[in-house]
């Protein structure tokens, strides 16, 4: 997808953080037959005599979300058991969008992963359409977990609800990359971004016994030193 380059660069150097989350309404879409999200307002300010009190329902993996373990292996960790810094510190957008099938390391055969910070976004070619569940995406070659491991890379966020092709049960990458220590967001923003590195945070909720969590993510722009040092973070 093309960049609106004049909306990119009036961002200039200092910009605030830009939400790259699906807002969640009715209109957002979910897996088939999925729990579709709701909101509420369950006591009214009127009923109350003093505030307005709201309720939701959806799928743990409605809209801009991670996954945990558990999600996919009954002996995995939950939400709660997850590493709270990794959601947290530099990140490099990478357009992929010319993988139209499959994502594999070719992907990465031009960049030097060397410089990478420890979180990799994914601007793939799916149109980032939050009220239309895709019938295909472009989907992760498990293989792909190696080579991020190698370079020290522990987190990988996708603009596809799925890692895996949707009609997938065995899910191979979702278990190769945690296997690897590489845990996953999905669903997330990017079609108005630039590639480059950016300062990102994306956190999970405290979900008890949870296999996964809406996540508000967020990013901002690096620029001179900032970009420069973005690989050398520590993990």
């Amino acid at each position: 997808m093309k960049i609106n380059e004049e909306w990119w660069h009036k961002l200039g150097k200092g910009t605030t953080w830009i939400d790259i989350s699906q807002p969640l309404d009715h209109k957002i879409a979910t897996w088939p037959n999925d729990t579709p999200f709701s909101y509420e307002r369950a006591v009214t300010k009127e009923r109350s005599g003093s505030v307005n009190i709201g309720k939701i329902a959806m799928s743990l993996h409605t809209g801009t979300h991670v996954d945990a373990p558990f999600h996919f292996d009954n002996e995995g960790n939950g939400i709660l058991d997850l590493d709270l810094n990794v959601f947290i510190g530099k990140a490099r957008l990478i357009d992929v969008t010319h993988c139209q099938e499959s994502i594999g390391p070719k992907a990465f055969e031009a960049l030097d992963l060397e410089t990478f910070p420890p979180r990799v976004l994914l601007r793939t070619s799916l149109p980032n359409d939050r009220e239309r569940f895709p019938e295909k995406i472009p989907y992760l070659e498990p293989d792909i977990a190696v080579l991020l491991k190698e370079k020290g890379v522990r987190f990988i966020g996708i603009d596809a609800p799925s890692v895996d092709p949707l009609d997938s049960k065995a899910l191979p990458a979702h278990h190769a990359l945690f296997e690897h220590g590489i845990h996953i967001l999905e669903n997330v923003m990017l079609d108005r971004l630039a590639p480059g590195n950016y300062e990102f945070v994306a956190l999970p909720l405290p979900l008890a016994d949870a296999d996964g969590s809406p996540v508000r993510a967020a990013v901002r722009p690096l620029y001179g030193k900032e970009e420069h040092d973005a690989g050398k973070e520590s993990e």
